[in-house]
């Protein structure tokens, strides 16, 4: 019977020690308060210099969580952040990249990349009927007359937003009059012109420009005057050419309202070329030759401002001088567009020359027409 009872007992320690450390303490051990000290020294950076007690402590908490008692007021800290001495005497591992394949390619992305667009054009295309005026002295002749008139104003120019510009202007005038007065001739032109004007400016400082100007102008066909087969003007007679060097002001104020370019040139050469020989005095040309070379200065301004829509003022201020002769002209072109289709012009053009032949008791010539037809912009 003595023994039965000792073995009894000792099966009885076997099975509670092994249920025991299954449970981690969870029957035969007695809760033990939560360190928060303990946990903060195992998930530090100096985890390797642990102690056997937190070692040990920490072991319990994650075998038997369910017999970890709630801290106490006094072990309830926040925890801290590890020192700065802490991280820098520690090495941390170094943690390389490890490739990964793809099994499947990826799609093709195709990209567009536009390039800067540093050109623009533009175009002025009229066919207007007019009353016009001209003086009896205007150098290239004519009557006052109704006529009708064709215009042709092409711009292609370059700006890269930066240092360059290269602007470029074609102009192509050419209008017709009969009148029953003129017994002689059936059609004579009252407005006859082409002009070519490039300028090619590097920027100096904000909106001044050093630039190199071209002028090229002469007419498409005779110039004549009413019961009167003398020529007074032809195609290349004269042909006038213009090169000068300076500094140009890029004009734009009043919200963009007011635009263009003021070119002053100090130094300017200027080419007559007259192709027919009984024209040559009539241009300021010597007898029996057909060139004219002239060096000066030339202020050449062309501004626009366009305060409404529907109205619009063009002005070329011209100016050229030798210092010994001047020549001055001033164009102006009042545009009403009633809509996108139909327009009025009001074109006044002052002129002097004093370097041809005075032919009347004034140097000073006027152009002026008021013209209503058809405009197309674009």
């Amino acid at each position: 019977m003595k023994y039965r009872y000792i073995f009894t007992l000792i099966i009885a320690v076997f099975l509670t020690s092994a249920f025991a450390q299954d449970n981690a303490g969870s029957i035969l051990t007695l809760p033990q308060h939560y360190d928060r000290g303990v946990t903060r020294r195992v998930f530090s950076l100096d985890a390797d210099s642990l102690s056997l007690s937190d070692r040990v402590t920490m072991d319990s908490y994650l075998r038997s969580p369910q017999s970890v008692a709630p801290a106490t007021e006094s072990q309830q800290e926040e925890p801290s952040l590890p020192s700065a001495e802490s991280l820098t005497k520690t090495e941390l591992p170094v943690v390389r990249e490890v490739p990964r394949t793809i099994d499947e390619p990826l799609e093709e992305v195709n990209l567009y990349v536009s390039k800067p667009h540093f050109w623009t054009f533009s175009g002025d295309y009229s066919l207007q009927f007019m009353q016009n005026y001209i003086s009896p002295n205007w150098y290239k002749s004519g009557n006052s007359t109704y006529s009708m008139l064709g215009a042709v104003v092409l711009q292609y120019n370059y700006n890269n937003k930066q240092r360059v510009k290269w602007d470029n202007k074609l102009e192509l005038k050419l209008g017709f009059q009969s009148t029953d007065a003129d017994t002689v001739n059936n059609f004579k032109t009252n407005e006859d012109l082409i002009r070519y004007t490039t300028q090619f400016s590097l920027r100096a400082h904000k909106r001044w420009y050093y630039a190199a100007q071209l002028i090229a102008n002469t007419q498409f066909t005779k110039g004549l005057k009413n019961n009167d087969k003398t020529v007074y003007s032809d195609f290349m007679s004269p042909f006038n050419l213009n090169i000068s060097l300076g500094m140009n002001y890029v004009v734009e104020a009043l919200q963009k309202k007011l635009t263009g370019n003021i070119l002053f040139a100090p130094f300017s050469y200027r080419l007559t070329y007259i192709d027919r020989a009984d024209l040559e005095t009539r241009f300021g040309v010597d007898e029996g030759k057909h060139t004219r070379n002239d060096f000066g200065s030339l202020i050449n301004a062309e501004v626009t401002w366009k305060p409404f829509d529907n109205f619009k003022w063009q002005t070329r201020f011209y100016i050229y001088t030798t210092y010994k002769n001047t020549l001055l002209e001033w164009e102006n072109t009042l545009t009403f567009q009633f809509n996108r289709y139909i327009s009025a012009n009001l074109f006044i053009y002052p002129r002097f020359d004093d370097s041809v032949s005075k032919t009347t008791s004034t140097l000073w010539q006027l152009k002026e027409y008021l013209s209503v037809g058809f405009a197309y912009s674009m």
